[in-house]
Formats: structure tokens, C-alpha cells, sequence
């Protein structure tokens, strides 16, 4: 019996200890950097373009946006966000003006997770509904076909033009939900008309009258057939801005002070 509660309690003390260190937070890096792919998701190029960016963005506006890939995440990925927040003092002293944007990859059955926590100091100008959309709306959609550079770029250029005030994160809810309902309308227009286009032709292929597609199209060419959604890339296009820019180094970190501010979806 004593054999036996020892192999249990042994047991269960390998249960805990794998349990406890399940999501730990990584140690903050030397020298402090804003992008960190520890999953490895992202070419030495493409980290090195949005490290620039961040950089630039952080000595301009002094909002330090932090990127961290992971490989695997068996704790909530919003306290996770948040501890790593607090844990590196994302954002500037007294300002707490910083966001930690985490991304899990799909690896097999293990479903893809991301997650963007809100420092207090942005939490009006981030709203939680504006982080949800940017990970549901900008992000996924490309993780879904594996490309974690454009996704990143998509949602930290969204971020990065809300804290610039270019637009409200009610601005930007209302235009991403607007975009969602029209684009399925919009495609199922123009497949009606592109049979219309077919059949028309072909039933009238020997006239010399003008069919519906022959009147219809040029319409379509000129823009008559754009709907509200091509406004959509006045706030997100693709892999964003990111490009060269003037050189690296952001001044540390030194803030922290994360409220539970932030959203984030899977796939």
C-alpha cells in the first residue's frame, strides 16, 4: 500500500510540475528587442523589416507594440499576454502605453491562437471590439493560409494607425463589420451577373444587337459595380507598410501595467 501512494504522489508531483510549467513566461530579451519569434514562423527578412518598423514607430510615438510567436500554449493566451506585458514593461513609464500581439501557430490538431493585450495607457484608443476584429478580421485569414508575416503585418498596421488617431477603433469596428456583410452580397451579385454575361452571349452570339453583357460590362470596368467594401483598404491592406526604414533600437522597455484590456480569436 505505502509502495503504491508513493507511486501515486510521485505521480501526481510530475503532474504539477508539468503543469506549472506550462505557458511560462520567456525571459525578457537582452538587449530588449519588439519582435520575438520563438516558433520560428517568420524569414530572418521579415523579422527584421517589422523589427524596423516597430523600432521607428516606438522612438516616434514612444507606443511599444511587441510581437511573440510561440510554439506551444497550454495556459490561457490572455494571461499569458498579460504577464508578458507586465513581466518585460511593455510601454513607457507612466504611460503604459504598450500592446503584446501573441500568436500560436496551427501545429497539427492543435488549433492556432492569437491574442493582442491593451497596456491601461491605450485602452480607450485600442478598444477590446477593435482587437477582436483586428485578429478575426485582418489576421486569421492569412494564419489560415500560413502566412504569419502578412497576418502580423495586417494587424500591427491596424494597430499602429489607431494609436496614430488616423481613425477610432469605432471607426474601424464599424467599416470591418460593414466590409463583412457587403463582400458576400457583392460576390453573390457578380456571380449573377457573370451568368447573365455567359448565357446573354451565347443566345445572342449571331445578332448584331448589343447583348446584356456587352452594356453591363463596361459599367463594371468603369466602377459602377464596386461596392462599399473597396473602401475597406482605406484602413487595412495585405501585409501593411512595412519596408526599410532608418535603423533599429527603441530604448528599452519600461512600463507594464496591463488591465485586462484586449481580444483575440483561433483557428
Amino acid at each position: 500500500m505505502k509502495k503504491y501512494l508513493v507511486f501515486i504522489l510521485s505521480g501526481l508531483f510530475c503532474l504539477f510540475s508539468n503543469f506549472a510549467g506550462a505557458g511560462e513566461i520567456p525571459s525578457r530579451p537582452v538587449p530588449p528587442q519588439l519582435v520575438n519569434d520563438f516558433a520560428n514562423v517568420l524569414s530572418s527578412a521579415d523579422e527584421n523589416s517589422l523589427e524596423t518598423e516597430l523600432a521607428d514607430f516606438a522612438r516616434s510615438t514612444s507606443t511599444q507594440i511587441v510581437v511573440v510567436t510561440v510554439n506551444s500554449l497550454e495556459d490561457d493566451i490572455a494571461n499569458f499576454a498579460f504577464e508578458l506585458g507586465e513581466k518585460w514593461g511593455v510601454g513607457q513609464k507612466g504611460e503604459n502605453n504598450g500592446i503584446v500581439m501573441i500568436i500560436k501557430p496551427k501545429v497539427g490538431n492543435e488549433r492556432g491562437q492569437a491574442f493582442i493585450a491593451v497596456g491601461y495607457g491605450l485602452e480607450e484608443v485600442v478598444t477590446d471590439a477593435a482587437s477582436k476584429l483586428i485578429v478575426d478580421h485582418d489576421m486569421i485569414p492569412h494564419f489560415k493560409e500560413n502566412n504569419y508575416y502578412a497576418g502580423i503585418a495586417a494587424g500591427v498596421k491596424v494597430l499602429m494607425e489607431l494609436c496614430e488617431q488616423l481613425y477610432s477603433s469605432d471607426e474601424y469596428v464599424d467599416k470591418a463589420q460593414s466590409a463583412d456583410v457587403l463582400l458576400p452580397i457583392f460576390g453573390f451579385i457578380m456571380m449573377i451577373i457573370f451568368i447573365s454575361i455567359i448565357f446573354g452571349s451565347k443566345s445572342k452570339k449571331n445578332s448584331g444587337n448589343v447583348t446584356f453583357g456587352g452594356g453591363i460590362l463596361p459599367w463594371i470596368l468603369l466602377g459602377g459595380g464596386h461596392s462599399n467594401s473597396s473602401d475597406w483598404s482605406d484602413f487595412s491592406s495585405g501585409s501593411g507598410h512595412f519596408g526599410g526604414s532608418s535603423g533599429r533600437g527603441f530604448g528599452g522597455f519600461g512600463g507594464g501595467s496591463f488591465g485586462g484590456g484586449g481580444a483575440g480569436g483561433s483557428w
